[in-house]
């Protein structure tokens, strides 16, 4: 695995939707970079967003979960994004989710604090929690205005998920923007040297 090679795309800040399904990229070259790829890698990527605590270690069978909702979640941008129609398998995925574990603050007691209340959840249960957050998020991004705003790149291979932020723009990065641009004139320069016989 190596480090992701752009930064996160606009709205995956904001949306773990956005960033779960862009946890997967396409580079040039046939590269893939998926921040998924083991058990471990799933683990970190859940703990450095807050979804699962420090110290907490999930099996292949958490990892598969989590990559069956990615696919689900991509399968209904993609929809959104292009106007296809929804595949009810991805939306039944993305309502099991929903449906998996609660998203209120639990109710402790401990003698010394007295009541209090936190998002931690049984061992058995943190990747169901996980994904009911993401799963969340999906869905009121889908439901919102905003979900005008949800874009795919346009820079091949890429195929990550942004909120346009500005205009037509509709590139992840400056670096896939590059890359098109890039393409676009040497395209023009190609065709001013080779013209097309009359």
């Amino acid at each position: 695995m190596f480090e992701m090679p752009l930064p996160p795309s606009p709205g995956a800040r904001e949306h773990s939707s956005i960033d779960l399904v862009n946890s997967e990229l396409h580079l040039p070259g046939g590269r893939v970079y998926d921040a998924l790829s083991t058990p471990e890698a799933t683990t970190a990527w859940l703990i450095e967003r807050g979804l699962v605590g420090e110290g907490a270690s999930l099996q292949s069978y958490c990892q598969n979960r989590m990559v069956g909702l990615r696919g689900d979640v991509r399968e209904v941008f993609a929809a959104r994004v292009t106007g296809a129609a929804v595949d009810p398998r991805a939306l039944a995925g993305i309502n099991a989710a929903l449906a998996a574990a609660p998203h209120a603050s639990l109710l402790h007691y401990a003698p010394d604090e007295g009541f209090f209340r936190s998002m931690e959840h049984p061992a058995t249960r943190l990747v169901e929690h996980a994904m009911s957050v993401v799963a969340e998020d999906a869905a009121a991004l889908l439901a919102s205005d905003a979900a005008g705003l949800l874009a795919q790149c346009e820079a091949e291979p890429c195929s990550r998920f942004l909120l346009k932020t500005h205009g037509r723009r509709q590139w992840c990065s400056t670096r896939c923007g590059d890359r098109v641009r890039a393409a676009r004139s040497y395209a023009r320069k190609r065709t001013q040297m080779n013209p097309m016989p009359k």
